[in-house]
C-alpha cells in the first residue's frame, strides 16, 4: 500500500483473511492457495504494523486488528 490509511489497511486484512478462512474450509488448511492467502495477509498485518510504528494512532485500531488475527489461529489447530 502507497499511503497509511488505517482504515484501508484493515478492510483489506479483513478481506484477505476472509479470502484465507474460506479457501482453507474448502481446500484445507494446507493447500497451496490457502497458504498464499495466508502467506499475503501475513504482507498485509506487517505492512500495517510498520505503517502504525511511524504514524501515532489510536491503540484501538492496533488492538482490533491483532485481536482479529489471534482470532483465527485457535481455529486453525481444532
Amino acid at each position: 500500500m502507497d499511503s497509511y490509511n488505517p482504515s484501508e489497511m484493515l478492510n483489506a486484512i479483513k478481506v484477505k483473511r476472509a479470502m484465507m478462512i474460506n479457501c482453507a474450509n474448502k481446500k484445507g488448511f494446507t493447500s497451496e492457495e490457502t497458504i498464499k492467502y495466508s502467506q499475503e495477509l501475513d504482507v498485509l498485518i506487517n505492512e500495517y504494523q510498520r505503517a502504525a510504528q511511524q504514524f501515532p494512532r489510536p491503540n484501538e485500531e492496533v488492538k482490533f486488528a491483532f485481536n482479529q488475527m489471534v482470532m483465527i489461529w485457535p481455529k486453525v489447530f481444532v
